[in-house]
């Protein structure tokens, strides 16, 4: 086993199974990286206006591509998480015609978070979140030839955003092209399922994974597996806000509307605030599915973050 370093002086803004790769590696190598804020734009200073007009061109800056000898098609890479450490700082916010309830919220909004040792500091009414570092973005090559853009999850997995891809976790990934061409990007400093607004807690890190090539195992999307429980904020319980109908994304909307209706009477946030907490806290889940005519989708709040 070696041990390799990728910097963040070069990203790759998108998926290319014709990239050249910046490093090759042996099946169980390790690699380190530094990888930038997940756009490679913002910065601690940004305002609104600012994000108002980010570029959503090289949304994504990835590190990689990373050739791992002896991945053919139809073999599995495995990533092993090993470690995430952030540099201190973060930012969530809304976008123009983004996130879940982009019709609600039409204007740019940006919110900067301290991040100290395992806490994520929101700066609003002693509002702290566990460090629940993870990767938002994570895939090799596609198999179809061409450039394409990593802002939709596809069968090379890509921008995934599933909160459990942090240190512990191991990841499988369908094997496209030789090599598999592995990238990785997108770090979150915490998250809720679901990402409702179209941000988590975007930070920049410093992380180190393992590439495996695995022939004995054949997956056709993106498996994982967690190391533990997931979610350290969920000791004191959780205040949820339900919604029915026959169409789950109505329901999804309309449940987090409910939730950023009792942060602002219960807690005092603005809706912008509010809407940015339920992104990077909140777990929204479908709860049934069975029950003709009528879903129940439900959005948890996790009660231990409001620290006052």
């Amino acid at each position: 086993m070696a041990e390799h370093y990728l910097d963040d002086s070069v990203t790759q803004p998108f998926w290319d199974n014709s990239v050249t790769p910046r490093l090759e590696v042996e099946s169980g190598d390790e690699v380190a990286m530094d990888i930038p804020e997940s756009c490679n734009q913002v910065t601690p200073q940004w305002t609104d206006d600012d994000l108002a007009h980010i570029s959503f061109d090289p949304i994504h800056a990835l590190i990689g591509s990373i050739y791992v000898k002896g991945a053919e098609p139809g073999d599995t890479l495995q990533v092993d998480v090993l470690k995430m450490e952030h540099k201190g700082w973060g930012w969530s916010g809304h976008l123009q015609g983004f996130g879940l309830l982009a019709d609600d919220f039409p204007a740019a909004y940006i919110h900067h978070w301290k991040l100290e040792g395992d806490a994520c500091h929101f700066g609003v009414q002693d509002i702290r979140l566990p460090f629940e570092p993870f990767f938002g973005t994570i895939g090799v090559a596609p198999k179809e030839p061409g450039r394409i853009n990593t802002i939709p999850p596809r069968a090379n997995a890509g921008n995934v955003d599933i909160r459990s891809l942090g240190p512990g976790a191991t990841v499988w990934l369908p094997v496209f092209v030789p090599g598999a061409l592995v990238a990785i990007g997108d770090c979150h400093s915490a998250q809720g399922d679901g990402e409702v607004c179209g941000t988590g807690v975007e930070s920049p890190m410093h992380a180190a994974v393992r590439l495996t090539v695995r022939k004995d195992l054949a997956v056709k999307e993106l498996q994982f597996r967690t190391p533990g429980p997931m979610n350290k904020a969920d000791k004191q319980g959780y205040h949820a806000t339900t919604a029915h109908g026959p169409d789950l994304m109505e329901n999804a909307k309309n449940a987090v509307r409910h939730m950023i209706d009792w942060l602002v009477e219960t807690h005092g946030l603005t809706r912008s605030q509010a809407y940015v907490l339920c992104s990077t806290a909140g777990d929204l889940k479908i709860s049934e599915v069975v029950d003709v005519p009528n879903w129940i989708v439900a959005f948890y709040m996790p009660r231990s973050i409001f620290v006052s």
